[in-house]
Parts: C-alpha cells; sequence; structure tokens
C-alpha cells in the first residue's frame, strides 16, 4: 500500500489498516489519530511528527522506523517491535508497551510520564533526559541501558533489570527499589531523596555527589561502593554494609547508623553528628579487637 491510498482511505473514514504492508512508508507529520496498525509492518518507516494519538500499534514491526517528535500519547504498542527505532522527543504521555522490544532504541528527551513498559526490552536503549514519571517499568530490562539525567519520580521498577545502567544525574526521588540488584551502576549526582534502597545490593555502585537526603538504606549492601560527596542527611544506614566504602567528604548528620559494618570504610572529612562519630569509633575499636583476638595463636585441647 502506498501513502496516497492509505491517506485516501484514512480521509474517507476507514481507521483499519490492521496488517498492513508499509515498509519505508513516508508518513511524516500525517495526521492519522486513533488509526488501527495491528500488526502491520513499517520497517524503516518515517512516521515523524506524525499525529498518531490513540492508535494501535500492537504487534508492528516499527523496527529502524523514525518516530522522531511523533504525537503518540495513549497509543497501544504491545508487543511491538521498536528495536533501533528513533523516538527522540516523542509524546508517549500514558502510552501502553507492555512487552514491546526498544533495544538499541533512541528515546532521549521523549515523554513517557505515565506509561506501561511492563516487562519491556529496553537493553541498550539510549533514553537521555526522558520523562518516565509515574512509569510502570515492572520486570523491565534495561540493562546497559543510557538512562542519565533522565526522570523516574513515582516510576515501579520492582523486578526491573538493572546490569550497567547509566543513571546519572537521573531524578529517582521516593522510588521504590527495595532488594533490587544494582551493583556496578552509576547513580552519581542522581537525585534519591526518599528513595527505598532497604536490602538491595549497591556494591561498587557509583554515588558520588548524589542526593540521598532521606533514603532508606537499612541492611543494602555498599561493599565497595563510591559514596564520595554524597548528600545522607538523615538517611537510615541500619545494618548496612559500607566495607571499603568511600565516603570521603559525604554529609552523614543525622544519619541512623546502628549495626552499620564500616571495616576499612574511607571516612576522611566526612560530616558527622558527635553522637555517631563516637558510635563509629566504638565500633572501629570492636573490629579492632576481633582481628587482634583472631590474630593470637590457637592452642588445641591438651597441647603444652
Amino acid at each position: 500500500m502506498d501513502i496516497n491510498e492509505l491517506i485516501r482511505r484514512y480521509e474517507r473514514g476507514e481507521r483499519n489498516f490492521a496488517g498492513a504492508d508499509l515498509r519505508s512508508i513516508d508518513l511524516s507529520g500525517a495526521m492519522l489519530v486513533d488509526i488501527n496498525l495491528e500488526n502491520a509492518n513499517l520497517t524503516g518507516a518515517n512516521l515523524s511528527r506524525a499525529f498518531l494519538t490513540k492508535a494501535n500499534l500492537s504487534g508492528a514491526f516499527l523496527n529502524w522506523a523514525n518516530l522522531q517528535f511523533t504525537k503518540l500519547s495513549e497509543g497501544c504498542l504491545i508487543d511491538t517491535d521498536l528495536t533501533k527505532a528513533k523516538l527522540n522527543g516523542a509524546f508517549m504521555v500514558k502510552s501502553d508497551l507492555t512487552r514491546s522490544r526498544l533495544s538499541g532504541a533512541d528515546l532521549s528527551h521523549a515523554n513517557l510520564r505515565g506509561a506501561t513498559l511492563h516487562r519491556a526490552n529496553l537493553c541498550s536503549a539510549k533514553l537521555l533526559n526522558v520523562n518516565l514519571r509515574g512509569a510502570n517499568l515492572q520486570g523491565a530490562n534495561l540493562s546497559w541501558a543510557n538512562l542519565q539525567s533522565a526522570r523516574l519520580s513515582g516510576a515501579i521498577l520492582q523486578g526491573a533489570f538493572l546490569n550497567d545502567t547509566n543513571l546519572a544525574d537521573a531524578f529517582l526521588n521516593g522510588v521504590d527499589l527495595e532488594g533490587l540488584n544494582l551493583a556496578g551502576i552509576n547513580l552519581s549526582a542522581a537525585k534519591l531523596s526518599g528513595a527505598n534502597l532497604q536490602s538491595a545490593n549497591l556494591a561498587a555502585s557509583n554515588f558520588r555527589n548524589a542526593k540521598l537526603q532521606g533514603a532508606n538504606l537499612a541492611g543494602a549492601d555498599l561493599t565497595d561502593a563510591n559514596l564520595e560527596q554524597a548528600f545522607l542527611h538523615s538517611a537510615n544506614l541500619q545494618w548496612t554494609n559500607l566495607s571499603r566504602a568511600n565516603l570521603a567528604r559525604s554529609d552523614l548528620t543525622n544519619v541512623k547508623m546502628l549495626g552499620v559494618k564500616i571495616d576499612q570504610a574511607n571516612l576522611s572529612e566526612a560530616m558527622l553528628s558527635e553522637m555517631n562519630s563516637r558510635y563509629l569509633l566504638l565500633v572501629a575499636d570492636q573490629n579492632l579487637q576481633k582481628m587482634q583476638r583472631s590474630a593470637l595463636p590457637q592452642h588445641s585441647p591438651g597441647g603444652s
């Protein structure tokens, strides 16, 4: 089907173009509100700046398609293939992208506020400055994705895969990340005030200059993590493992520290309340005594 036929039929009131072969078609700037393109083949198509509000693109093939600045709010893109598609600046508020394939796609500056990306594959996707406020990313694969400066406040990330994801400068205030595996992740300068990171695996993660005011890190594993100059005022660090962590010049004022593990942690020039300073000195002294006792020669029963 060519562009002239599609536009002519649409203007006559037809909306159902399910399964149509529209490979490499140029629909840039076209007005196609409420169109049904379910299971259509739009591989390599140009839909930039098109108006596709409430369009049905479920199961469609949009590999390598150009959807830059496309209006696609409340669209249905369930099981849609958007591998390596260009979605820069696309407006996709409240769209449903459940199980969609977006690996290698570019969604930089796109607006996906309130969108559903449940179990979507965003592996290695580019999401610079993307708006994902209130989005549902449960079970989504965000491994190796670049979410630098992304806005994720209110997003649901439970069960998401975040291996080597870049979240530097991202807005994650109040987000629930409890129990997630975030080992080695880049969260430098990220905004995490009030975030829930309880029992999360944060080993070797980068929190340099991160804002963690009032965050819950109770029971989290921060072994070898970089928290240099991090702002942790009023954070909960109870029973947190900070062994070998770098906390140099960090703000630890009014922090809860009961049961914290700080073996070989770097606390140089860190800001601490007097009570917490005394507590950490006591913990350090106890650790030293344990090391000294373990270093003593062991005598077997009945030995000389």
